[in-house]
């Protein structure tokens, strides 16, 4: 009896052990198995990694959170709305296409001073052996300073926004900043206008890329609008039109000066931005161009763009 009992006992091991080891096998499966479904933790995941590094592919990107690449891929363009866009491939369209760069419109934002000190260019003088060393005033703090939001495309500026003393510009500002633009355009820019082809160039600034609370994110806005937008890529000034040509005008032209007022600093500015002639601009669009070229040659493969289509 002992015997049969034991042979029972051993026989039921068995089966317990196969089912443990098959329901083991089971979760091992669905835990490694690929989401094919969009989640909302899925989607945060995804959103982190690609803030995090840019470069990333739709395969490595799959891999970190366990998803099937076509998951990734819907996730990417249809609810995070990001396209990868190659810079070569961009430089392809405008040969193309060579007024596909009369579409764009760049913007940035810069500090502008009550007083910023000259540069040791500007401060360099003739002298003699015998002339007396010049004295220079010591460097002081400027007493206020304002921000200046600039617009413009290849034929000029389209648009300036001084922001108000103690606003922050948050994504609620831009926003609106954005909705002025878009009035801007349609009396500035007709032609771009009409068909809604124009495509704005921006950085990656908080404003322009945070997390939407409690209201309508930028990204959300202006997909809503159906406008293009080139991202531009991050710490890339020397691909910055605003960075290479606008600002540098701007600044060496106010620096050493100490104006009275804000009202003078703007005055300054504004007539500063009136003189730059269309060919100026036109010219900075050029080298820009250039520049975009040099930096493929370099290896420099691609930059990251939102909502961007140019087939």
């Amino acid at each position: 009896m002992e015997a049969i009992l034991y042979l029972v006992h051993v026989f039921l091991s068995g089966i317990c052990a196969s089912v443990r080891a098959e329901r083991a096998l089971n979760d091992d499966q669905r835990l490694s198995r690929p989401v094919t479904v969009s989640t909302p933790e899925t989607v945060t995941k995804i959103n982190q990694i690609v803030r995090a590094d840019r470069q990333m592919s739709i395969r490595m990107i799959a891999e970190a959170v366990n998803a099937d690449k076509e998951t990734v891929r819907k996730i990417l363009h249809e609810e995070l709305h990001m396209t990868k866009v190659c810079l070569l491939r961009f430089l392809e369209k405008l040969k193309e296409d060579p007024g596909l760069m009369k579409n764009i419109i760049t913007c940035d934002e810069i500090w502008i001073f009550q007083y910023d000190v000259e540069t040791k260019r500007q401060s360099m003088h003739w002298k003699t052996p015998e002339s007396p060393r010049i004295k220079k005033a010591r460097m002081s703090k400027s007493k206020f300073k304002a921000m200046l939001i600039v617009f413009f495309d290849i034929n000029g500026i389209v648009m300036t926004e001084w922001v108000p003393e103690g606003q922050t510009v948050n994504q609620i500002y831009y926003l609106s900043v954005l909705a002025t633009l878009r009035e801007r355009v349609r009396k500035k820019r007709p032609e771009l206008w009409k068909n809604n082809s124009w495509i704005l160039h921006q950085d990656n600034a908080p404003a322009h890329n945070a997390p939407a609370h409690n209201a309508l994110s930028v990204k959300q806005y202006l997909a809503g609008k159906r406008t293009p937008v080139l991202e531009h890529a991050p710490y890339s000034p020397n691909l910055a039109p605003c960075d290479f040509f606008l600002f540098p005008k701007i600044k060496s032209a106010l620096k050493g000066t100490r104006f009275e007022s804000m009202e003078a600093v703007k005055q300054k500015t504004a007539e500063l931005l009136k003189a730059l002639t269309k060919e100026d601009f036109q010219h900075c669009f050029d080298q820009w161009k250039k520049r975009m070229e040099r930096c493929v040659a370099r290896g420099e493969e691609y930059i990251e763009g939102e909502h961007l289509n140019v087939e």
